[in-house]
């Protein structure tokens, strides 16, 4: 089972299994045109950099691979490969021999995490044996007699044994895999440490010793057992972004047979030329063409605009799209896998990757641990048993040096930090999705702002109220009650109070994609568009929208309408610019929109009507010039690129595939709190260098005194907890109120802000 979101679908095996994979992999990938197919395997056990390197190259390796990409957050690894029908890669074998068990990806959930469980289950079983057995040393330790010793130590063995062989298993089977396929990694000494210290404590219990250290092998485990959970939560919290994606497309489809017979197919069976029924309420399925019907469609979730769009014969569809007005036949023009929301996840999977410079640091210092421990603790041995002959002493010093050395004040120094981090962000309302994002977030040097429903609220707002005669203002407000749309509801809540209309209708009827049309006795109102509602070819109010109360087809009132701007956007791109931060917007609303919050707050630099592969691209474009981009985004067309920003920020308005694809999540209105995240980050960044500097000095100064034999294997273990302690304390500081004052805001940049 994959402990990525999706459910892993194994690769069969066994005799004359070679044609049976390949079958596999043919019906599973996808076709790209021009004889290029791409496969989606997932991989439980990638957990570093290392894994990636390996597996990326063991993959390129395989004739026909052009490439292979692992998704660490996700473990997935996407490959592009050419083929035939007759023969395919047997990418399952080939990632066998280094060790790396793969399975085909299916996009269905199954809402478990099971490696999160696993890990729960350990550490559940550690921490139990070592509390136990810390009360029971703390008797031997002070001088119980010969008999209560060496029944303490027996009681210990039997509370230690669950651990060893149950809790342990997280690192022997990762140790034990490394070393079959030659290689190496950081769990291959603590498995050594561990088993080593409760041999030796069985063997002098057995010969009534008067020490033994189940305590040291039991505490161990815990804390190297805290520090991988913690680890994978923060880590989990970035897996469900593709995941949401996926599950915003419908299911399946209402397909129009010849006949005129409607059958519901799965999404997966939906082809170019068949014609789809499109109800109310419902989203579309795939890209398509209207052929028939006419309605209103909301937008919002894939071009960011508030306002709806109509929809009638001839007009192209995207799928993610929701009619919410008449029911349209739709024309489909691609399958599902080339739809405008496949297309979307594979930009958020090429997106996604290990990002974390902290993590890379981490992994490299883990492929030189384990043979510099083993070395050291292997020459300790050698000349203590070389200098005295004793052997015991020798292996006992060996011992304390493997624990001593125990990187789990290195593995709890970033995870504890981000978890503090995260913490203290959730008590100020903000959600951190991605531990990771609190290191690269202090490496921006450009913001770029989506506009509706980001620097603005999504809602209109009437501007011009007091300029409309009070009567006319009510006559529209009795009108604009019978619809939805945002227009209608900026017209009733500033006509809101005013309970007489002077008007009896005998009819109101919203006209989709019109406006509201009204009839009392002979007369026709309308309230809408302007071309609809009266004999006025234009109405000019500069950037605003305009809707047109009529009579008869004669307008009576103009209302103009603008969009409200969100809470602290002025002060935060304010803050932003004096730190020498570059801003910029980038929506796919219309240009004449964009230039008037552009204007508002003072940003001069702006792009409108944009696709999502165009934000894409923009992001892409300035990463190659060495920027690091900040975005803030809320919509469905906003999720790529939130996913490519070098770190992304959403409100809590924003669709679920938004808020998944971002690293953090504000849950007020306030665009201030990004700058409550970036002083958090700040510190947060502050907090793990000072964790690196102490856990390297730990090992500094402690491994002579090992080394020297001036330590035993229960004070090496002491020692590797108290250091462990020091820098869970030094994360735990974050949470004390941070003073505010001059910080530097952005590694590339000279410039201060005041925060």
């Amino acid at each position: 089972m994959s402990c990525c979101s999706g459910i892993a679908v194994p690769i069969t095996a066994g005799a004359g299994d070679k044609s049976a994979r390949a079958e596999e992999i043919r019906l599973a990938s996808r076709d790209l045109g021009d004889g290029l197919r791409q496969t989606i395997l997932t991989l439980p056990d990638v957990h570093c950099a290392a894994c990636i390197a390996a597996v990326e190259r063991a993959l390129r390796k395989i004739s026909g691979v052009e490439l292979a990409r692992v998704n660490l957050s996700s473990r997935r690894v996407t490959i592009n490969w050419r083929g035939n029908d007759d023969e395919s890669p047997d990418f399952a074998a080939e990632l066998a021999k280094i060790g790396y068990a793969s399975h085909l990806a299916s996009i269905e959930e199954d809402g478990q995490d099971p490696v999160l469980s696993s890990l729960l289950k350990a550490l559940a079983v550690a921490g139990f044996s070592a509390m136990n057995i810390m009360i029971l040393s703390v008797s031997v330790w002070s001088g119980a007699d010969p008999a209560t010793r060496h029944a303490f130590h027996l009681i210990s063995a039997a509370l230690a044994l669950p651990a060893i062989v149950y809790s342990g298993r997280v690192f022997y089977r990762s140790a034990w895999e490394a070393l079959r396929h030659g290689r190496t990694n950081m769990d291959v000494p603590i498995s050594v440490g561990v088993l080593l210290a409760f041999a030796l404590s069985v063997y002098d219990t057995l010969h009534n010793a008067a020490y033994a250290y189940f305590d040291a092998s039991t505490s161990l485990l815990f804390v190297l057992l805290a520090g991988r959970t913690l680890d994978h939560l923060m880590r989990g919290r970035a897996r469900s972004a593709v995941g949401a994606l996926e599950r915003l497309a419908p299911r399946g489809a209402n397909v129009i047979r010849a006949d005129g017979a409607i059958d519901y197919v799965p999404l997966s069976e939906i082809k170019p030329g068949m014609h789809l029924l499109v109800a109310a309420g419902e989203r579309v399925p795939v890209d398509g063409v209207v052929v028939k019907g006419a309605s209103e469609l909301d937008c919002s979730l894939v071009s960011g605009e508030s306002a709806w769009k109509r929809a009638e014969p001839g007009i192209a569809l995207q799928a993610g799209v929701m009619n919410v007005g008449n029911p349209l036949t739709l024309l489909a023009t691609v399958s599902a896998d080339g739809s405008f929301l496949a297309e979307m996840t594979r930009m958020m999977e090429a997106a996604e990757s290990g990002r974390s410079t902290y993590r890379r640091i981490a992994d490299r210092a883990a492929s030189l641990y384990a043979p510099v421990v083993h070395g050291v603790a292997l020459l300790s041995m050698f000349g203590w048993f070389y200098g005295t002959g004793d052997l015991h002493k020798s292996v006992t010093i060996a011992i304390a040096v493997l624990i001593i050395t125990c990187p789990c004040a290195l593995g709890l120094a970033v995870p504890m930090v981000q978890v503090v981090a995260a913490r203290r962000l959730f008590e100020r309302g903000i959600m951190a999705r991605d531990g990771s994002a609190f290191e690269r977030l202090n490496d921006i040097d450009t913001v770029l702002f989506d506009k509706t429903g980001t620097l603005t609220l999504g809602e209109m707002r009437l501007v011009n109220a007091g300029d409309v005669q009070p009567r006319l203002l009510s006559l529209a407000a009795a009108m604009a009650r019978v619809s939805r749309h945002p227009a209608s509801a900026a017209i009733a809540l500033a006509g809101a109070g005013r309970h007489t209309a002077p008007v009896e209708f005998d009819s109101l009827e919203e006209v989709h994609g019109c406006g509201i049309e009204g009839r009392a006795g002979d007369a026709v109102y309308r309230l809408g568009r302007p071309s609809w509602a009266s004999n006025a070819t234009q109405v000019d109010l500069g950037t605003a929208s305009a809707t047109v109360l009529s009579k008869d087809d004669e307008t009576m009132a103009v209302f103009a309408f603008e969009e409200s701007v969100r809470p602290g956007a002025r002060e935060l791109v304010q803050t932003l610019r004096s730190a020498g931060v570059s801003v910029r917007i980038l929506s796919g609303d219309r240009s004449a929109a964009v230039s008037s919050i552009a204007g508002q707050l003072e940003i001069e630099a702006f792009s409108a009507e944009l696709l999502p592969d165009e934000k894409v691209e923009a992001i892409r474009a300035l990463a190659a010039k060495g920027r690091k981009v900040l975005m803030i985004g809320d919509g469905l067309n906003d999720a790529p690129a939130l996913a490519a920003a070098h770190v992304s920020i959403a409100p809590s308005s924003a669709t679920d595939v938004g808020r998944s694809a971002s690293d953090f999540v504000f849950l007020g209105q306030s665009l201030l709190a990004v700058r409550d995240i970036i002083l958090t980050a700040a510190r947060a960044d502050v907090l793990i260098r000072q964790n690196f500097a102490m856990a390297i000095a730990y090992n500094v100064v402690s491994v002579p005194f090992a080394i020297a034999g001036l330590v035993t294997p229960l004070a090496a273990a002491l020692a590797m907890s108290l250091s462990s302690i020091v820098v869970v304390g030094n994360a735990l500081r974050l949470g004390a109120k941070v003073k505010k004052g001059p910080r530097t805001f952005g590694a590339t940049k000279p410039a201060t802000v005041k925060i």
